[in-house]
C-alpha cells in the first residue's frame, strides 16, 4: 500500500510539473501573439497611411522575364 501511494506522488509530481511547463508554453506563445498583433496593426496604418507616388498601370509594367 505504501508503494502505491509513493507512485502516485510522484504521478502526481509529475503532472504538476507538466502543467506548470505547459502554463509557461502558453504564457510566451501568447506574449508572441500580442506583440504579432501589434506589428500586423503598424504595418497596417504605415500601408494605410502611405500615399502612392503615381498611378501606374499594370500593362505599363515590364514581365519579369524580359
Amino acid at each position: 500500500m505504501d508503494s502505491r501511494i509513493t507512485e502516485l506522488e510522484i504521478k502526481i509530481s509529475y503532472a504538476e510539473d507538466l502543467v506548470d511547463e505547459l502554463n509557461r508554453t502558453v504564457y510566451r506563445q501568447q506574449l508572441q501573439i500580442d506583440r504579432l498583433i501589434a506589428e500586423m496593426r503598424s504595418l497596417r496604418d504605415q500601408v494605410q497611411n502611405a500615399q502612392p507616388l503615381e498611378q501606374r498601370s499594370l500593362r505599363d509594367e515590364i514581365p519579369p522575364h524580359y
